[in-house]
Order: C-alpha cells, then sequence, then structure tokens
C-alpha cells in the first residue's frame, strides 16, 4: 500500500523547479514590501516612498474611474412620469442607460410591474422612457455616436 503524496513537498519541488526557493535569496529582485507579500490582495505598488507619484496616480485612476462611467452620458427626462436618467446612445438600437434608485422607484412603468406583483429588473426597458429617448435625439438634445444599424440589433434596452 503506498503513502499519499506530502502535498507540502510537492509544492516546495515545483517552486523549486521555478526557480523559488524558501531559503530567503534575492533573485536579482528588490524584496516586496510587507503590504504585498503573501496574504495581502495588492499586486500594484502603491508608491508609499513616493507621496506625488501616489498623489498623482490616485488623481490618474480617478480621471479614468469618471470618464468611464460618465463619458457621453446626457441627462434624459420622461416626458411621461419625469424621471431622470443618464443616457448614451451608441446606435440606433443600442442605448446605455443609468439608472438611480430614485428613478427606478418613481418610473411610473415599474412601478405597475411592482404593483402587479412582478419585478421591473425583469423588464427589458420601459417603452414611455424608450421614446422618450428617441424625442430626445429627434429633438438633438442627445447625440448619437453611431449612425450605421448592426444586423439583428432590437429595441434599445434600458431597464434598471
Amino acid at each position: 500500500m503506498s503513502r499519499p503524496p506530502d502535498v507540502d513537498r510537492l509544492a516546495r519541488s515545483m517552486l523549486l523547479l521555478h526557480g523559488h526557493d524558501d531559503e530567503g535569496h534575492e533573485h536579482g529582485h528588490t524584496p516586496a514590501p510587507a503590504e504585498s507579500r503573501p496574504g495581502s490582495w495588492r499586486k500594484a505598488p502603491d508608491f508609499t516612498s513616493d507621496p506625488d507619484r501616489a498623489a498623482a496616480v490616485r488623481a490618474s485612476s480617478q480621471a479614468d474611474r469618471e470618464r468611464y462611467l460618465n463619458s457621453g452620458l446626457a441627462s434624459v427626462d420622461c416626458r411621461f412620469c419625469h424621471v431622470s436618467v443618464k443616457v448614451k446612445k451608441l446606435g440606433p438600437a443600442h442605448t446605455s442607460v443609468q439608472w438611480t434608485r430614485d428613478a427606478t422607484q418613481r418610473c411610473a412603468h415599474f412601478t405597475e410591474i411592482r404593483d402587479a406583483g412582478g419585478d421591473p429588473a425583469r423588464s427589458p426597458s420601459c417603452p414611455r422612457l424608450a421614446d422618450s429617448i428617441r424625442h430626445a435625439v429627434a429633438e438633438g438634445c442627445l447625440e448619437e455616436y453611431s449612425s450605421a444599424p448592426s444586423p439583428g440589433d432590437g429595441e434599445p434596452s434600458t431597464s434598471p
């Protein structure tokens, strides 16, 4: 009868195979800071020794986040229930809508669904808001970024 493999021994041998050892030897690189050693989830440097660079990285990251989340979004009010949502019209059949909690609660269409015992999150869109978005595009209040329709595109999705 054979013994089960020693998992720790197997792991050490795999590390040695890939050029790592547990003797604490340096391999041409500086040791990792304490916060990035095993047990830490951080993978990128935090530049604690260079506060100016850390501030520049934070500012750049915030600018990227804002651009990613808000670039091209315009406020559109529903002409039926007057909720306001952020909209980016990417093409005739592709619309990105950012709902707020307040808008989702106040939307008349979603309220009708909730009152009937349904879940508005399962609704593909609010037809009244979709009509308001089409109106905003027609009136020039909302820019459409692409005018070429994609094959197989359907109605814009505006679910919360």
